[in-house]
């Protein structure tokens, strides 16, 4: 699709944009949508093969286990893949390797099979005879049901007879409906799948026609169905969508997290309809022969994508013989008092290698980087976006193992994965005597905190964290306003962060902590830097979540000023992301996003513009420091006391009173 084709399929996205645009500028927005368009995504989600490693807390696997494998985040066309343990089922005897990577594909047929509810002898009419639709058809002849199939194309129909089909209808050459009243009597079909792409009505409409009163019509995979009230309502019918695999599909805590649901409460999740999908092979009563077109090696495999009209199953096949060395990425564990160190300019460092390849890294952190530092290696989770990064920025290797850049002299990391893996990252780093830049938080819990305390007194290196704000330009224009006020002041600062979908990877606690540590800290982090030293803080939680995502914290400070802190998911998107007011003796400064700037001061008020967040101006600041020309823009000691005050705020949500710092 071209931009704005992609804008009228999205508009959900562009809504973003726009937003990101109002608090970052178009400049930054224009970057970050380019970054993500440009970023190559891997194909494939049905797979099986030998398992090579296994995680150390996984007791479900050996090395050596033949395996299904699904997932379109991890299942990927490619010699070597990683699948969290959900995602990945033991191949019985009696099954081949080749059958077994039909697996996924099939469990989404099973459960589009288990949607519709049918029973021994009822009829079925499965419209769509592609890959999906074919196993469907197999599945339902499995079950007992009696199947009607209809495509535009006859290999397909025939291959449906293959599987089980007792009758098929091609459908740009048949009334289908009258077929369907003819085939039953002239009740119509018990239910209708469609497993079919596209949109509009004419499916959904053929559906119902073929249904009888208090059919069930179920839509599998991307179909966007549009229905005809009248009709659809007469009948009484009901639709039901049908979600992939099965029960588990899209729960990041059951995919990723390896939290399975009971069975006596979920007889059939994904993993389980994996586990029925393979019995079934084993047994003969899904027969893939009927569907598998050819098989090839994957060095071959392009040429396949010029002539999937004519394919069915298409087996891709890799070399023997592959293997991966075991790894363990647990850092040391140091418990000791906490301490601080100063960096001096006793240094150089010319070299960069990055732990984190997302669009965050290669939009707000690596333009600013590039050309000014050697870059070595870029480690991310996949190679995929590892090898793009590489050469979209230069760097001279990719990699997925991060202890790949602790490894030989002292040089500078970059950590900007997600945030459970900061702290471990941090004290590998530390321990290697790095110079890290870590995005914030600096770690999630203050036993992490207290490790990189002491790791900070070992180390020959040294720690920045991405509290950004501070190195903004309207941050630096206010410092100079402050310079010459004495006397406490008053800080009022509103965030609109916006709800959070359930998807994305803040909501999971496990990785981000929450959107208080992960996000808020930045705020209390600038509230730090404005006025000085906090002594305690009274914080409330805005509703009563699972873990909070909206707060009011009330701050105070040594030398008798004040912050309040309004943190909140709730609210309307024409209000800024952030704003604050700053109150002093004789002046108040209010700000916007950054981008305004206006100081009220004796009757008059001047107005500043300006186009950054202080990415650019952190980025700049660090690289001095690297080379050895300004001493460290941030001191470990203030980043250690915001993480402190974030944790305190924590604390006096959880426990409902005023926190010492």
């Amino acid at each position: 699709m071209s931009l704005l084709q992609k804008a009228k399929a999205r508009p959900d996205q562009v809504v973003k944009v726009v937003d990101t645009a109002r608090t970052l500028g178009w400049k930054s927005a224009l970057q970050k949508v380019r970054n993500r368009l440009e970023s190559p995504y891997p194909l494939g989600y049905s797979a099986a093969g030998i398992v090579i490693a296994v995680d150390p807390l996984n007791t479900r696997f050996q090395v050596g286990d033949r395996v299904a494998c699904g997932g379109a985040e991890c299942a990927f066309h490619a010699e070597m893949i990683a699948v969290p343990d959900l995602l990945a089922s033991r191949i019985p005897d009696g099954v081949e390797n080749w059958q077994a990577a039909y697996t996924t594909l099939a469990s989404i047929s099973m459960e589009a099979v288990r949607q519709s509810n049918s029973r021994l002898g009822e009829r079925v009419l499965v419209i769509g005879q592609g890959l999906v639709g074919l196993l469907t058809t197999s599945l339902l002849k499995a079950s007992g049901a009696r199947v009607m199939a209809t495509d535009f194309l006859q290999p397909r129909l025939d291959a449906a007879l293959a599987m089980g089909a007792e009758r098929v209808i091609q459908s740009n050459q048949s009334n289908i409906a009258e077929a369907v009243l003819e085939w039953t009597e002239g009740h119509g079909v018990d239910a209708v799948l469609l497993c079919i792409g596209g949109k509009g009505k004419n499916a959904s409409d053929l559906a119902i026609s073929c249904l009888r009163d208090r059919g069930v019509m179920v839509i599998v995979g991307m179909h966007d169905a549009e229905l005809t009230w009248k009709s659809a309502y007469i009948k009484d019918i009901q639709v039901r969508y049908s979600r992939s695999y099965g029960p588990g599909r899209y729960d990041p805590n059951y995919e990723w997290g390896s939290h399975d649901y009971p069975i006596g409460h979920v007889r059939w999740t994904e993993n389980r309809n994996f586990e029925a999908c393979l019995q079934l092979m084993k047994s003969g009563q899904l027969d893939l022969a009927p569907i598998t077109t050819r098989s090839i090696e994957f060095e071959n495999v392009i040429g396949v994508y010029d002539h999937l009209d004519s394919e069915l199953g298409v087996l891709i096949t890799y070399p023997n013989g592959a293997s991966v060395p075991q790894s363990s990425f647990q850092a040391q564990k140091l418990f000791s008092a906490p301490n601080v160190a100063l960096q001096t300019l006793n240094h150089a460092c010319n070299t960069l290698d990055v732990i984190g390849a997302g669009n965050f890294a290669r939009t707000m952190l690596l333009p600013h980087l590039k050309g000014e530092l050697t870059f070595g290696t870029i480690v991310n989770r996949t190679g995929l976006s590892a090898n793009h990064v590489k050469q979209k920025f230069d760097f001279n290797r990719a990699s997925t193992d991060a202890s790949d850049v602790f490894s030989g002299s002292a040089g500078s990391v970059v950590i900007a994965t997600c945030h459970h893996l900061h702290a471990p990252l941090t004290l590998l780093g530390l321990a290697a005597d790095k110079h890290l830049f870590v995005e914030k938080p600096m770690c999630l819990s203050r036993d992490e905190l207290t490790q990189i305390d002491q790791a900070v007194l070992r180390t020959k290196g040294s720690l920045m964290i991405g509290f950004n704000r501070r190195f903004a330009p309207a941050t630096q224009e206010l410092k100079i306003l402050l310079e010459s006020i004495s006397g406490p002041k008053s800080l009022a600062y509103h965030i609109f962060a916006g709800s959070l979908s359930p998807d994305h990877w803040y909501a999971q606690l496990e990785q981000s902590g929450g959107r208080i540590i992960g996000e808020a800290c930045h705020f209390f982090d600038y509230a730090c830097h404005l006025l000085g030293t906090p002594i305690q803080v009274t914080a409330q939680e805005v509703g009563r979540h699972a873990f909070p995502d909206s707060m009011t914290a009330q701050i105070e400070f040594s030398d008798g000023s004040s912050a309040q802190i309004i943190y909140s998911a709730q609210g309307d998107a024409a209000f800024p992301k952030e704003s604050f007011r700053l109150f002093g003796s004789g002046f108040v400064a209010e700000c916007e996003n950054f981008q305004r700037l206006t100081i009220y001061r004796n009757r008059k008020q001047r107005v500043f513009k300006f186009s950054s967040k202080g990415h650019a101006e952190e980025m700049n600041a660090w690289l001095k420091f690297l080379k050895g020309k300004s001493i460290h823009p941030l001191a470990y000691p203030e980043a250690q006391q915001s993480m402190r005050l974030t944790f305190a705020a924590m604390d006096s949500i959880r426990e409902s009173r005023t926190i010492a710092i």
